[in-house]
């Protein structure tokens, strides 16, 4: 989410303190999110990549220890299970790097994922440049007043339960989003579903996708220092453990336009992960405790008083060692006219917060309706995406299809 200096633009007022505190006070993300209810299941097509890394069905046992759906697949394109887990993931030729949906690949290597492995992964970025920022003005609401973020309460499975750190590797080495516990509706209290960024999993148009993805909820759950975290064990960093995605789905429109700078997928830049624990037999929900509803009403942010967005920001100021967040009233950003408007808040977290959940209360129940995609190199406001339609129908086909797996 870092980017070119933007336009100027007129800025929005700064919102009440009064306000913010009271959004802060009723997102309990821990204490709305435990249980959870079914609820009608969408008529619609997925809209979006969804993509496996095993047969349905497989039950393990395949070569290398991996099920054997998953190993036939590496095989399909000419990948040997036992070179990949051994290093031979670090082949990024144009030919090994799978970009289609379909393709989806991300076997287990137990142990990767090791604390200082973790704290040396590299914040996940995206750039607006200056014409992306000017673009159709008309639907562009004043730049946003910055807020600044504001360290999360500890430790984070007493606050922000569902809220974690999904790392990955990429060709530029190690990387780091956030994301977000997120109920299952097809398999209530017993999800093992993840929502985060697209470009946190897939490179775009002109890539494919990531390899080594994995969600750790309550990241360094009690905000140690890097000085404390020095000789920090695997439990520290990880408390509930190192969860792999198994499955992945992101928007086809991520997946071909996607860019560097968000690019036309940016208003798209979505992504849901289904994950497996790399040790332990419960769900990640039932292991954590809690786990939000997504809101696929995709509400204009005109009907929106506030908004709260939540994340480990990596780049400086911070170190990608604690949980902060931003709370305040939504505005507009059209990057075109041919692309749904996004939301946009005043925020200065800054990249490694990608992915991270968007959040406001319907009702009194605190859901996720949007996450952070894109932001400006000064760090003043982020902006992330409505989820309408084709979110849910990728939503929806992830959980019917792989779910219950």
């Amino acid at each position: 989410m870092r980017s070119t200096p933007v336009s100027a633009a007129p800025r929005r007022g700064r919102r009440t303190a009064l306000a913010a505190a009271g959004l802060v006070a009723a997102l309990t993300l821990t204490a709305t999110a435990c249980g959870g209810s079914a609820q009608d299941e969408a008529d619609a097509e997925p809209g979006g990549g969804a993509s496996r890394a095993a047969d349905a069905g497989d039950t393990g046992g395949g070569e290398g220890g991996l099920a054997a759906g998953l190993a036939n697949r590496l095989k399909e394109h000419g990948i040997d299970v036992d070179q990949w887990k051994d290093g031979g993931w670090k082949n990024w030729d144009e030919d090994k790097w799978l970009s289609e949906a379909k393709d989806f690949v991300n076997p287990v290597i137990e142990g990767l994922w090791e604390p200082d492995r973790m704290k040396s992964a590299k914040e996940a970025d995206k750039t607006v440049t200056t014409k992306d920022a000017a673009a159709d003005q008309g639907a562009t609401d004043p730049e946003p007043a910055p807020v600044e973020a504001v360290a999360e309460k500890k430790p984070y499975h007493e606050n922000a339960a569902p809220v974690g750190k999904v790392f990955f590797d990429s060709p530029e080495g190690s990387m780091v989003c956030s994301g977000t516990v997120v109920k299952d509706v097809n398999h209530p209290g017993k999800s093992n579903l993840v929502w985060t960024a697209g470009h946190c999993v897939h490179a775009g148009g002109s890539g494919g996708w990531y390899r080594n993805i994995a969600f750790v909820p309550s990241y360094n759950d009690y905000g140690k220092s890097e000085a404390e975290l020095a000789n920090a064990t695997t439990t520290e960093m990880a408390p509930y453990g190192t969860w792999w995605a198994d499955w992945a789905a992101t928007s086809d429109q991520w997946i071909k336009g996607g860019s560097e700078s968000g690019g036309d997928g940016a208003a798209y830049d979505y992504s849901v992960l289904h994950v497996k624990p790399e040790q332990g037999g419960k769900s990640l929900e039932e292991t954590v405790g809690a786990a939000l509803e997504v809101d696929f009403s995709a509400p204009s942010a005109t009907e929106v008083s506030s908004m709260g967005a939540w994340g480990y920001p990596a780049a400086p100021p911070y170190n990608g060692l604690e949980m902060f967040k931003c709370v305040d009233r939504p505005g507009r950003l059209s990057l075109s006219a041919s692309l749904p408007t996004m939301y946009r808040i005043g925020c200065t977290m800054t990249g490694g917060s990608s992915g991270g959940g968007w959040f406001r209360v319907v009702d009194g129940e605190t859901k996720l309706v949007s996450n952070t995609s894109i932001g400006p190199l000064e760090n003043t406001w982020l902006a992330g995406p409505q989820l309408g339609p084709s979110a849910e129908a990728m939503y929806q086909n992830m959980s019917k299809t792989y779910g219950g797996q």
